[in-house]
């Protein structure tokens, strides 16, 4: 199986993990989305990283939905359990750390624009959304020794956050930065930290 990635990705990074996690074995191939990339827009209209070929050629896009199907077809316990309060648990914690990756990432394209066609009030909307997300999760006192789909959202989000925007304080979230710390010393996590 092929995977599409950006070294900095985080949603990349999140599937790179779970491979590793699920001992399912990837072909990883960097490629640049910005230059629309030929291999890429064939199997992804959108041009965006990570795209997953699966066994059967199927592409699939979205880390949730790569992330999912790995987790469906590797080994050892599952980190998105198959269904009730569980499932809906861990998918609302994803969902939160998602979120605070997506706000991280448009205020980053957002200051990649020229200063004059900057927008403070998204820029500011987007850095309270991101803090929010991060509030959120915070209260849900989670753990490093229940790995899952949440857990390594939520630490994948720290470290990239802390990566692209090393001006945000990350210390006002301590227990999600011990989720981090603990996550980020686990082989799958150092082989795929950001550059």
């Amino acid at each position: 199986m092929k995977l599409y990635i950006t070294g900095p990705s985080p949603y990349a990074r999140k599937c790179r993990i779970v491979a590793r996690e699920k001992g399912v074995p990837l072909e990883e191939l960097s490629t640049d989305p910005y230059a629309n990339a030929v291999e890429l827009l064939a199997s992804n209209p959108l041009v965006q990283v990570p795209t997953l070929i699966a066994e059967d050629g199927l592409p699939l896009n979205d880390s949730p939905v790569i992330c999912e199907y790995l987790d469906e077809i590797g080994t050892g316990p599952r980190l998105l359990p198959e269904g009730g309060a569980g499932r809906l648990r861990v998918r609302r914690v994803e969902t939160l750390a998602d979120g605070a990756l997506e706000m991280g990432v448009k205020l980053l394209l957002e200051k990649r624009r020229p200063e004059h066609e900057r927008s403070a009030s998204w820029m500011e909307r987007w850095t309270t959304n991101m803090a929010r997300s991060l509030d959120a999760l915070e209260a849900q006192d989670l753990s490093a020794d229940d790995l899952h789909m949440g857990t390594i959202t939520a630490a994948v989000a720290m470290t990239w956050i802390g990566f692209r925007h090393p001006d945000f304080d990350l210390g006002k979230w301590p227990k999600l930065g011990a989720l981090q710390t603990a996550l980020e010393a686990r082989p799958s996590f150092m082989e795929t930290r950001p550059a």
